[in-house]
């Protein structure tokens, strides 16, 4: 990358896109945010800077050295269906874990991904030096110009192509996003006998610190871990719809794996 600070676009005001535009603003220079709400455009070019600007029109897109598209993974197609053609010299960027690289056509020469794995919302702090990034360019040039701009905000900078980010982002859904509802799923049973959801905090910071210092293999404990059946049909008889299911389904999966 040149030395002067990259003039960039930032396609989104979500989560992914806050956190993104912040940390780039510190060795970067954000030009404008877009969003098809322009209040929440507003919202987030305030947050930047006096001078970033607010769009929620394509054709109206600044003239940047780069634009990093952070939206709903369906909504990156007709977004770029929309852009200008003046546009498409520059390196433009995606976010997400699932969509293929190629959702660029041949008219976008620089292209490629920037995926940040990690759970973000808008008002919750991280310390984005520590988060993993997965990139992927249309040629090695551009790769590294990726890498560069990855490297402003985190020395965690890895290649992985669409097909391995896919594996990736599934590996992220079973170890975020499934994990985070088990929590919903325990706050409900214990709010429904007036009990708060913080007196399993030192259960779940001791769970994720022994994956720290042993693999989560070897951490497993419970009732399905010592196959011990009675508590189960005991927990099962206490449960009804999903969360039996789900319950049950957990048990057996844990069961036949450590039948190995």
């Amino acid at each position: 990358m040149e030395n002067r600070k990259l003039k960039i676009c930032i396609i989104g005001s979500g989560n992914v896109a806050t956190h993104l535009s912040m940390a780039l603003s510190e060795k970067c220079d954000i030009l404008q945010i877009f969003s098809h709400k322009i209040a929440n455009a507003r919202q987030l070019a305030n947050k930047i800077s006096p001078t970033c600007a607010a769009t929620d029109s394509a054709k109206e897109l600044a003239d940047a050295d780069v634009y990093i598209i952070s939206v709903k993974d369906d909504a990156i197609k007709s977004f770029l269906g929309n852009v200008p053609n003046s546009k498409k010299e520059a390196l433009w960027v995606h976010t997400s874990g699932s969509i293929a690289r190629e959702v660029f056509d041949k008219s976008f020469k620089q292209n490629g991904v920037l995926y940040p794995l990690q759970t973000f919302s808008k008002d919750v702090n991280l310390k984005m030096n520590e988060i993993s990034f997965f990139i992927e360019g249309s040629d090695i040039n551009t790769t590294n110009k990726i890498h560069d701009l990855a490297n402003f905000i985190s020395q965690h900078v890895y290649y992985a192509n669409s097909e391995l980010r896919k594996e990736i982002h599934i590996a992220a859904v079973f170890a975020c996003n499934f994990t985070n509802f088990m929590y919903t799923i325990s706050s409900e049973i214990l709010e429904r006998h007036d009990i708060p959801f913080s007196v399993l905090i030192p259960l779940i910071n001791e769970t994720t610190r022994k994956i720290t210092v042993t693999s989560p293999f070897l951490s497993q404990t419970g009732p399905a871990r010592r196959s011990d059946k009675k508590i189960i049909a005991n927990h099962l008889a206490m449960l009804n719809g999903d969360n039996k299911a789900i319950y049950e389904l957990l048990s057996n999966a844990i069961i036949e794996k450590y039948k190995q």
